[in-house]
C-alpha cells in the first residue's frame, strides 16, 4: 500500500529543503514569511515537521549586503560539519529585471545543527557579479559539485537565470570555470519570465538526474530536468541531456475546456440577465473564490476554487463586450 502524506507537509513555507541525516532525523528549512531569518526544524518522520520546534540558526543583518529577502535555504552536511547556503540581498529593490541577491553560506561544526554553534562564512564567488540564488551542493566521487541559478545578460537579454555548474575547492569556495548547463529556450521555460532556478540532484541507478523550475512563478512554473551518466564528465556540457519538456507541471486542462464552454454560452446568458446582472455575478464569482482560497487549505478545495476563474474570465470577456457592443442603446 502507498504511504500517503500531508500536502503542504509545513504551511507557509517556501522554497523548502529537506536533508535526512545519518541520524535518522529529517532536517527541514526554508524561506519564512518574514524574509528575515533561517530556521531549522527536525523530526524522526516527514509527518511530524509541521509541529517540530523551530530553532533560528541566523538572522539578517541590520543593513548590507545580508540585510534583506532571505531566500531559499539549503542545508547539508559535508565532511564532518554542517552547511546552509542561501541567497541576501542588500535592500528590497529590483534593479533592472531582477533583485540583488547573492549566495552566501554559514557552518556549524556541532553534531547538532540545532545551536548557536553557526559562523559566516561569506558569499560564494562564481565570477561575476549579477542576480544569483538557489544554490544545492552534492559529492561525486569525492568531488564536491555547486549548482545554482545566475543572471548574464551577455548570453541573453532576456533570461532571468540560467543554471551553472562548479567544482569545489571547499564548502565556501568554487574552484575552475563554471559551466552553463541549461538556460531557457523552450516555450515551457519562457512563460511571462524566462527562468532556470531552483536545481535539486538525485543520483540512482548510475545516472545522475538534476532537476530545476522553470518560468513564471504561477501557474506556468514547472520542472525540467536534465541527465547525465554517473560516470561522465560531469563539467562537460556533452554529459547532459535536457529533456525537451517538463516532467512536472500544472495540469489546466479543466479550466480551459470550462472557459471554452463558457466562450460560446456566455453571450446567451448576458444577453439573458443583462450587463449589470451579468457584472454583479461577475464581483459575486470573484468573491467566492478569494474568500474560499483564503479560507480552505485542502489541495482538492483549493483546485475547485482556482476553478472558479475560469467563470470569471468567460463571464468577464463577454460582459465587457456587451457592454461596449450596446453601450449607446443602454
Amino acid at each position: 500500500m502507498v504511504k500517503s502524506y500531508p500536502n503542504p507537509l509545513v504551511f507557509q513555507r517556501a522554497d523548502p529543503c529537506i536533508y535526512r541525516h545519518t541520524d535518522s532525523y529529517y532536517y527541514f528549512t526554508a524561506s519564512v514569511p518574514a524574509y528575515d531569518r533561517i530556521e531549522i526544524r527536525r523530526s524522526r518522520t516527514l509527518e511530524g515537521l509541521e509541529e517540530a520546534e523551530t530553532f533560528t540558526a541566523w538572522e539578517h543583518h541590520a543593513k548590507g549586503e545580508m540585510s534583506h529577502l532571505i531566500w531559499a535555504p539549503e542545508i547539508h552536511y559535508l565532511r564532518g560539519k554542517w552547511y546552509i547556503y542561501f541567497a541576501a540581498a542588500p535592500n528590497d529593490k529590483v534593479t533592472g529585471d531582477t533583485f540583488n541577491h547573492r549566495m552566501y553560506v554559514i557552518e556549524n561544526s556541532s553534531e547538532n545543527p540545532l545551536t548557536d554553534s553557526w559562523t559566516e562564512k561569506g558569499q560564494i564567488r562564481t565570477g561575476w557579479e549579477s542576480f544569483s540564488l538557489d544554490a544545492t551542493v552534492f559529492e561525486h566521487d569525492n568531488e564536491l559539485y555547486y549548482i545554482w541559478a545566475q543572471e548574464d545578460k551577455e548570453l541573453s537579454e532576456k533570461s532571468h537565470s540560467n543554471l551553472y555548474i562548479s567544482t569545489m575547492e571547499n564548502p565556501w569556495t568554487l574552484k575552475g570555470e563554471p559551466l552553463l548547463l541549461t538556460q531557457p529556450e523552450y516555450d515551457w521555460e519562457t512563460k511571462i519570465f524566462w527562468v532556470n532556478e531552483g536545481p535539486s540532484v538525485l543520483e540512482k541507478n548510475g545516472r545522475i538526474f538534476l532537476t530545476y523550475s522553470a518560468s513564471a512563478t504561477d501557474e506556468n512554473y514547472c520542472l525540467g530536468m536534465l541527465v547525465a551518466d554517473a560516470d561522465a564528465d560531469l563539467l562537460s556540457a556533452k554529459s547532459w541531456r535536457k529533456m525537451p519538456r517538463p516532467v512536472f507541471g500544472t495540469s489546466c486542462s479543466a479550466q480551459t475546456a470550462l472557459e471554452a464552454i463558457l466562450m460560446v454560452f456566455a453571450p446567451a446568458l448576458v444577453n439573458k440577465i443583462g450587463a449589470k446582472r451579468g457584472l454583479l455575478l461577475f464581483g459575486f464569482l470573484t468573491f467566492v473564490r478569494i474568500a474560499g482560497s483564503a479560507f480552505f487549505t485542502d489541495p482538492i478545495a483549493l483546485s475547485g476554487f482556482r476553478l472558479i476563474a475560469a467563470f470569471e474570465y468567460g463571464k468577464s470577456n463577454n460582459v465587457s463586450s456587451f457592454i461596449h457592443t450596446n453601450a449607446f442603446s443602454m
